[in-house]
């Protein structure tokens, strides 16, 4: 999966997409590099995070016309706005709904966006960042209505593992790291058969180092990650 842009601003990368046309032209790139969904952080005509329906609804158009039957994921994460009975509110208002949206179960009333976003018959991932997290859905009521849950770590492959391994077996698991970590995470991830995510939101620099000048390029080289070895001889 590719995370475009999260709360990234142009002063921290000049590449960061944030208008309608910028998306979709980034989701398009994406998708030929190999990104099986996007996930976006729609903004306002100040640049601002939003989850307003007009906002929402036109990012979501843009990216379905430049790449269609691309799964298209947005954000309800409190970083957009703090009052999570606005954002539940938020996501009943969407008219084009997105494939799936991401709900931190770190966050204040995630349980209320859960239930307003599988009523509009979009499907929700779990954001997980800590092994509790991930004890708080195996017993809640959503266990087995999520379409994955999202392992989501600052450290390193060992706190990653701590949280899978209170997950549901039967839940599908999307690592990803923050951070220069990031790539640490993935080919953990890779090697434990599970999905990953790499993007701006995430990361701005490739394996190696350098700084990377798209999301594509992120994409291509976490992709380069699960590459079989070239065959010997």
């Amino acid at each position: 999966m590719a995370c475009l842009n999260g709360g990234r601003t142009r002063s921290e990368h000049a590449a960061v997409p944030l208008s309608p046309a910028e998306l979709a032209a980034d989701a398009l790139a994406v998708r030929r590099a190999g990104a099986f969904a996007v996930h976006v952080h729609p903004r306002d005509a100040r640049g601002r995070q939003t989850m307003a329906a007009a906002a929402c609804d036109a990012a979501v158009d843009a990216i379905r016309a430049a790449a269609p039957r691309l799964p298209v994921g947005l954000t309800t994460s409190s970083g957009v706005d703090p009052d999570p009975f606005a954002r539940a509110a938020a996501v009943r208002a969407w008219r084009r709904a997105p494939d799936f949206v991401s709900v931190n179960l770190s966050e204040l009333g995630w349980a209320g966006i859960v239930r307003a976003a599988l009523h509009a018959g979009i499907a929700v991932e779990a954001g997980l960042s800590t092994p509790d997290h991930a004890g708080e859905l195996a017993s809640s009521p959503f266990a087995h209505q999520v379409v994955r849950a999202l392992v989501e770590v600052e450290g390193g492959v060992d706190e990653a593992r701590a949280i899978a391994g209170a997950i549901p077996p039967e839940v599908p698991q999307l690592w990803h790291g923050l951070g220069e970590r990031t790539w640490e995470v993935i080919p953990a991830a890779i090697a434990a058969g599970h999905q990953v995510r790499v993007g701006f939101e995430d990361v701005l620099v490739l394996p190696d180092g350098r700084m990377a000048q798209s999301n594509a390029e992120l994409v291509a080289a976490a992709v380069a990650l699960g590459a079989p070895p070239p065959a010997a001889g």
